[in-house]
């Protein structure tokens, strides 16, 4: 699985390459995420159906809070057939340590 720092995965999501799939739990999302981010908990009963519904030929940088969960999800969606998933380092946690924006 490729990995991508929250400053290369920046310039992918202002340029609208990628789609941005952030596998926290609800509240975590609504506390703050990346702007214009899909949120499937991968917690949930539903996930894997949600994420089986999502475009395979597209390009996901994934993330949770830290790395783990979004790691698992990226590795998921590999097995699905997905081919252009990539962790976000650090999760969420890089992202804004970074000083870059999210959106509640």
């Amino acid at each position: 699985m490729k990995k991508i720092n929250p400053v290369e995965a920046q310039v992918l999501v202002g340029k609208g390459e990628v789609v941005v799939l952030d596998v926290r739990t609800l509240a975590e999302f609504a506390e703050g995420h990346i702007a214009g981010a899909k949120n499937i908990d991968i917690y949930s009963d539903e996930f894997s159906e949600a994420v089986r519904t999502l475009p395979a030929d597209a390009t996901y940088v994934v993330n949770c809070r830290s790395g783990a969960r979004s790691s698992q999800a990226c590795s998921f969606m590999e097995e699905l057939g997905f081919r252009n998933v990539m962790n976000l380092e650090g999760g969420i946690m890089a992202w804004m340590s970074a000083g870059l924006a999210t959106e509640k």
